[in-house]
């Protein structure tokens, strides 16, 4: 998703989707009408001033509750790619699954805090204020509002927050994240289903506000039941396949010199990993096969050491890693192959990020 960069927080970009402005637009629309109804005598245009900076603070709350996600990531050593504000709300992008079911639970349950402190905070600035003015109905709705985010986001299902925080509970009690994925993912689906019958319900009954709770209602739902299902897809694709050990998906491996011309290396590889070793027993990498069939096609007499990749600490793997960590290490990293060594630190096989994507799909 795009939308225009309003600013960057410790170097992290928030984005304002365009879709914010149709869900602010709907808000302006459905408020300004009532507000002469909850504060008689308003004078003309001042409702339509007071729906435009209800829809800002809206905003500017939604965006708190998603920097408590950002700062809550952040502290745990969890990198964070962009905040997103958008027609449903907000999302904070953490590039990293977090590794302990804890930490799922203190970022899942920071935006929630969040809205409560300003539900709260909103709440005792209405108490205290004159209740008979427009700018006590506008602090007052705030009020609601955040309470109504905070409440909402805990229900226990993904995406919501209460989803993640039911998964980090069940993967603590189970010691399988993806066992916490799929009970949450019910509840997302759970979710979806309430918020329908609710909008049915409205219609029904004819409540006054039934079509524009059918509308809200309904695009929800659909948000909640896409949202859960790519935390199954993304869920899927970091487990391993069960019944695959290590040793069934890496390729053997091949030591030649670093000097050797490019063309030969590929023909003796044969499908095999190759590591290209200097004179001096240095490892230079491993052979690229695609740049060393690019570097071929040219200069077949170049040394196989111009097309090789680099290796890199996150781009070698451990012969007895535990297979979640596997999964999770080549999904963070960019390399396409991985060279993988034994406890002693001899090469035992080379790992393509093509040969594990298929077996997981071949798992799923």
């Amino acid at each position: 998703m795009g939308g225009l960069l309003l600013f960057r927080v410790a170097g992290i970009p928030v984005l304002l989707a365009p879709s914010w402005w149709i869900g602010s637009a709907i808000v302006v629309a459905f408020y300004a009408p009532f507000v002469d109804d909850l504060a008689p005598g308003t004078p003309p245009g001042v409702g339509l001033v007071m729906a435009v900076l209800l829809a800002v603070f809206l905003g500017l709350s939604v965006l708190a509750h998603e920097l408590g996600h950002c700062v809550a990531a952040l502290r745990l050593g969890l990198p964070v790619r962009r905040l997103h504000l958008f027609l449903l709300g907000g999302s904070t992008e953490i590039l990293r699954t977090p590794g302990k079911p804890s930490h799922e639970g203190v970022v899942a349950g920071a935006g929630p805090v969040v809205s409560v402190a300003l539900a709260a905070a909103f709440g005792i600035g209405a108490t205290v204020m004159n209740q008979d003015g427009v700018l006590w109905v506008l602090v007052f709705q705030l009020a609601a509002a955040n309470a109504a985010v905070a409440i909402f986001n805990l229900l226990p299902g993904l995406p919501l927050d209460g989803g993640r925080i039911v998964r980090a509970g069940v993967w603590a009690m189970t010691g399988q994240r993806a066992t916490g994925t799929r009970v949450a993912v019910v509840g997302g689906i759970a979710v979806a289903i309430a918020l329908v019958v609710w909008a049915l319900y409205g219609v029904a009954e004819g409540a006054q506000d039934r079509w524009l709770r059918f509308g809200v209602c309904v695009l929800t739902a659909w948000g909640v039941v896409a949202g859960a299902r790519s935390e199954l897809a993304s869920e899927r694709r970091r487990t391993w396949p069960a019944g695959v050990t290590l040793d069934d998906l890496i390729r053997p491996v091949l030591q030649l010199p670093a000097e050797s011309p490019v063309a030969d290396a590929l023909s003796t590889s044969a499908g095999r990993g190759v590591v290209l070793v200097r004179a001096d027993g240095v490892a230079a990498g491993l052979l690229d096969a695609e740049l060393a069939r690019k570097l071929a096609a040219a200069s077949p007499f170049a040394p196989a050491e111009q097309a090789a990749e680099p290796i890199r600490p996150e781009t070698v793997l451990f012969a007895g890693e535990a297979g979640e960590e596997i999964v999770k290490q080549v999904q963070e990293t960019a390399a396409w192959q991985f060279l993988v060594v034994d406890l002693e630190g001899r090469p035992a096989g080379v790992l393509r990020r093509e040969d594990l994507r298929a077996a997981i799909e071949k798992g799923v």
